[in-house]
């Protein structure tokens, strides 16, 4: 799986020649589509996806173009899940007040929380911290006048200023979610295996 922030840009590039093999950095071709999947948004959104599936001319193995908008294996967007997280890093919200606010069930958020523990969360933020470096290193040293109260505030505050500043350099309009869950590759939430 590669997690694109923008679908247009990476079929462009795939289309080019342009897009290359995480395995062994060989040409990815277009290779058909992905089941389509309906994904929930903020408030009443849905979002219908089928995402671009591709295959590697010279080891042959295929990936899945997942949009940075969806999280794999969840059926609400990265920004929903998003917004979850940073309630609870942010002010410490539980997660019946989280799901109140967003319109979920209590134990789907209850299950997201549970997803992003500490490890997970210096995973991120370690994410953040390579983003920032490639991205503009000013976003390290930058001064916060409140500083973050948890590593996950941290990790999802450089997230956040590393997509912003993406945008402004190269002139996009990405949704700032969808680039984040790009930076995450798709891991906003920790996998099964790591909790």
């Amino acid at each position: 799986m590669i997690v694109v922030p923008c679908p247009q840009r990476a079929e462009s590039s795939l289309r080019d020649g342009g897009m290359r093999c995480p395995h062994c950095q060989g040409r990815l071709r277009p290779y058909g589509y992905a089941r389509t999947r309906t994904v929930r948004g903020l408030g009443s959104a849905r979002l219908r996806v089928t995402p671009r599936r591709a295959r590697c001319a010279d080891c042959r193995a295929t990936q899945v173009l997942l949009p940075g908008q969806l999280i794999c294996r969840r059926a609400d967007s990265t920004e929903v899940i998003g917004h979850a997280l940073a309630a609870k890093a942010a002010t410490g919200a539980g997660h019946r007040s989280i799901a109140a606010r967003l319109g979920r069930p209590v134990s789907t958020v209850r299950r997201w929380l549970r997803r992003a523990p500490e490890p997970h969360a210096q995973w991120l933020y370690q994410q953040a911290v390579q983003r920032c470096a490639n991205i503009d290193r000013e976003l390290l040293a930058a001064p916060s006048p409140t500083p973050p109260p948890t590593l996950l505030a941290r990790a999802l505050n450089l997230l956040a200023g590393a997509a912003l500043r993406y945008r402004e350099r190269f002139g996009l309009t990405d949704p700032a979610w969808a680039l984040i869950g790009a930076f995450s590759y798709g891991y906003l939430l920790a996998p099964p295996m790591i909790t």
